[in-house]
């Protein structure tokens, strides 16, 4: 399929490469890791098998280290075979590490036949003795082999079995999980492995499910600083096909909270090729994980990186100049000698040269800080949906106090002096974002002291927006169709709606503005549907990035589905997960800004604008661009 797609040029560009049979080439920006599931190293018994497929992988992506998993899901690894492959990629320059998967043996571990759900994963029993001694052992085993060790994101609980419930008492779920996975972290894997090998460090990987941590056992709070490191699974996958619905924008977005959660001790991104139903979807996930600041990237995992990769239904922007493009995959494949189909690690080594051609360029990620205690929820994964409409989120763990600008979401209210840090920032002339999730949660608990703005109850079928403040007419920003808002109830004058919408006339606010001492409050509207802030128009998007990000020094006129990734030295990267080309303005500062392209150099035309200087950039579909000041 690859060859029928490829242009005359690009196939006479694969002949050319071919000759030179070039080596991918080293990534100066990060590392790259790949992961080797325990079912993999038992190939890896045949010695032709394992050089073959290393050949396949390491001639189209430059491995630094490889994970060599000694337990899954009941299964564990030969401690010959370990030293064996371990012995044979060293060999070859590359790191080797243990890994573990502690998994319960298959999607029933410790249910009777019949009693679980085929395919729902479930964690070990570590209310169990056997189990726990089970655990230790794996510890023990696989420190005997590795000085490093990553625990795969399975070192969670849900099971409730009688000795679950037994050991459970009173407390409630997320109480006891949290304390069984703290002591099963240091008695069992942690003390037992560091008894075996005094030097060695244990690295845990934290799932992409970060809002309901705390119902399962992962304890943000404690892990970290018990564990040598942590890792980041950015896996988003497919938001629409997937069961998680998770958004593209939390690759980026998640990396960037567990940097905050331990600073200067989170390894790395973590992503695999699994539930996309076209390949710029895998790429997307590797450049958001590197984007935000990743100092490693592992693939996972070896045995799907030898698979020939899916294109997928992409025939919408085949034709496009897209930052992925299939005829120099094509050429990427063939650079290397290699014939046939490209393949994930393909895919995987072409769209890492491709950020890492801007990634040099750029400073530390920077964007809206936004309050989300560890082991919070509260109108879920809320920060995803806001960076999916141009929205910069840099979550934090704790309050910022004194920033100029900070975002706060339902789950910002787990902090029961939440009130009381508003007014602080405020008072120091400092802008508080609060979504309307969050002033329901607060409007009876001391938020009347700052805004007498309160949620209704209702729901309004908007369908129009407007936009300016103050008296009079505001200048019409679009329609959609319908989208379901909460109602937000504000006293006229006290405050006012500086975006709203109309439902069959009914004023409906969207961003209402409040100013208490020195500082700016702001209560943003949230669709009922959040997925469907992409849907409002360009105009209104725009209207509301216009208050959001006057912090950045910035303004950012772009349609919903394209993120912005501002840097602390100027420079930002816009990228569109649009099926479509987007034309996006940007606005800086000053008369005579500049703009030029960070890959190739060029400088971007600019015009005056009301707010300075407008540049117009085209970003075609699932791509990026780098952009910074000459």
């Amino acid at each position: 399929m690859f060859a029928r797609i490829a242009s005359v040029a690009s196939v006479l560009v694969a002949v050319v490469c071919v000759a030179l049979a070039a080596e991918p080439p080293a990534h100066p920006n990060f590392h790259v890791a790949v992961y080797i599931p325990v079912g993999i190293v038992e190939q890896m018994k045949d010695p032709a098998w394992l050089e073959r497929t290393w050949g396949e992988i390491s001639s189209q992506v430059k491995v630094d280290r490889v994970y060599i998993e000694s337990y899954r899901s009941g299964v564990t690894a030969d401690e010959k075979l370990l030293e064996q492959v371990k012995a044979f990629f060293a060999a070859r320059g590359v790191e080797t590490w243990g890994g573990i998967a502690y998994a319960g043996s298959g999607d029933t571990a410790g249910f009777a036949p019949g009693e679980a759900e085929p395919g729902q994963f479930v964690s070990l029993v570590y209310t169990d003795p056997k189990q726990r001694a089970y655990v230790k052992q794996i510890a023990e085993e696989t420190a005997r082999h590795f000085d490093g060790i990553i625990l795969d994101d399975f070192f969670f609980n849900n099971t409730k079995m009688d000795s679950d419930i037994r050991a459970k008492g009173s407390q409630s779920w997320p109480e006891f999980r949290l304390k069984l996975m703290d002591e099963v972290a240091q008695d069992l894997v942690l003390g037992p492995a560091r008894a075996v090998n005094p030097k060695v460090k244990v690295v845990i990987k934290f799932p992409n499910w970060y809002e309901h941590f705390a119902e399962n056992g992962y304890d943000l709070a404690v892990e970290p600083k018990l564990f040598d490191g942590i890792y980041t699974g950015n896996e988003t996958r497919d938001g629409e096909i997937t069961d998680q619905h998770l958004q593209p924008y939390e690759s980026f977005a998640i990396q960037r909270y567990f940097d905050h959660v331990a600073p200067g001790r989170n390894g790395g991104g973590w992503i695999d090729t699994y539930d996309i139903r076209y390949l710029d979807r895998y790429a997307e996930q590797l450049w958001e994980t590197v984007l935000a600041g990743a100092r490693e990237i592992t693939l996972f995992q070896y045995g799907d990186l030898t698979r020939a990769a899916e294109l997928g239904n992409r025939k919408a922007w085949e034709g496009e100049a897209t930052s992925f493009t299939t005829s120099d995959l094509t050429a990427w494949r063939a650079r290397s000698g290699q014939t046939g189909a490209p393949t994930y690690a393909t895919a995987a080594g072409y769209a890492l040269d491709a950020a890492d051609k801007v990634l040099g360029k750029l400073g530390k990620p920077t964007g809206i800080l936004s309050y989300k205690p560890v082991g919070s929820n509260g109108e879920d994964f809320q920060q995803n949906y806001l960076g999916m409409v141009g929205l910069p989120m840099e979550m934090v763990p704790e309050f910022p106090k004194g920033a100029r600008m900070v975002l706060l979401t339902e789950a910002s209210a787990a902090d029961k002096d939440l009130v009381g840090k508003i007014k602080g920032n405020l008072e120091q002339g400092g802008r508080v974002v609060l979504t309307s999730g969050l002033v329901a949660k607060l409007q009876d608990k001391g938020l009347a002291e700052i805004a007498d703005i309160r949620m209704t109850g209702h729901v309004l079928k908007v369908t129009n927006y407007w936009g300016a403040s103050g008296a009079g007419a505001g200048a019409a920003l679009g329609e959609t169709s319908e989208v379901l808002f909460p109602e937000v109830a504000f006293m006229t004058n006290d405050a006012w709606p500086v975006v709203r919408g109309t439902a069959s006339g009914r004023g409906a606010p969207l961003l209402v503005e409040d100013r208490y001492s020195k500082g700016v409050l702001y209560v943003l509207t949230v669709p009922e549907n959040p997925a469907e802030l992409a849907k409002l128009p360009q105009e209104t998007l725009g209207a509301i990035r216009h208050y959001l990000l006057a912090e950045l020094g910035m303004e950012l006129d772009a349609p919903g589905g394209v993120s912005l990734y501002p840097y602390d030295n100027g420079t930002f990267v816009v990228e569109s997960f649009r099926g479509d080309g987007a034309e996006v303005r940007v606005t800086l500062p000053g008369a005579g800004a500049k703009l030029k392209n960070l890959v190739t150099g060029e400088e971007v035309a600019g015009e005056a604008g009301k707010a300075g200087r407008v540049f117009r950039v085209r970003v075609a579909a699932h791509s990026f661009v780098g952009l910074g000041t000459p």
